[in-house]
């Protein structure tokens, strides 16, 4: 019952979204709150279909994803596979992390080969609101310039 007030089923323009993309209920349980406390209105994909189904109804601005989602291993986890189909303009519109027990936090190298914005290793779940707060900040500034001439050249 308490997932269903997480997983309000319409967002409102500016809002803040995420999409939890994590089957491990603990994991859910430390994620969701930390997203909530950052004012984030916060879907679960708890399904493969369900999820591929939201990506393309919403605009996440985060999207987390566990690295075994259903069993599956980063070659095969069909939310990663998808987000690395996405053309450029869709997918930088996401900040995509990776929950991750191989990877450690914060390591770009890996978070680029994977095609993530950010790696968040498990044991670092108690603190995943910093963390992530840090990857946002520095994402936004990355590519503050590059979205305000896409704007300008789009408006010519």
């Amino acid at each position: 019952m308490e997932q269903e007030q997480h997983d309000s089923t319409f967002f409102d323009l500016g809002d803040n979204t995420a999409l939890v993309c994590v089957d491990h209920q603990q994991y859910q349980k430390i994620i969701v709150p930390q997203l909530i406390d950052m004012t984030y209105k916060v879907h679960l994909g708890l399904f493969e279909e369900d999820v591929l189904l939201k990506l393309k109804t919403y605009s996440y601005d985060v999207i987390v994803i566990y690295e075994n989602f259903k069993g599956s291993t980063l070659q095969s986890n069909p939310i990663l596979c998808e987000m690395i189909k996405r053309p450029g303009g869709q997918r930088r519109e996401h900040f995509v992390v990776l929950l991750s027990h191989r990877f450690a936090t914060n390591d770009a190298m890996s978070a680029f080969v994977q095609s993530v914005d950010q790696i968040i290793n498990i044991a670092d779940l108690a603190n995943f609101k910093p963390v992530l707060r840090r990857g946002t900040t520095q994402h936004r500034e990355l590519y503050h310039s590059f979205h305000e001439m896409l704007k300008s050249v789009q408006s010519l």
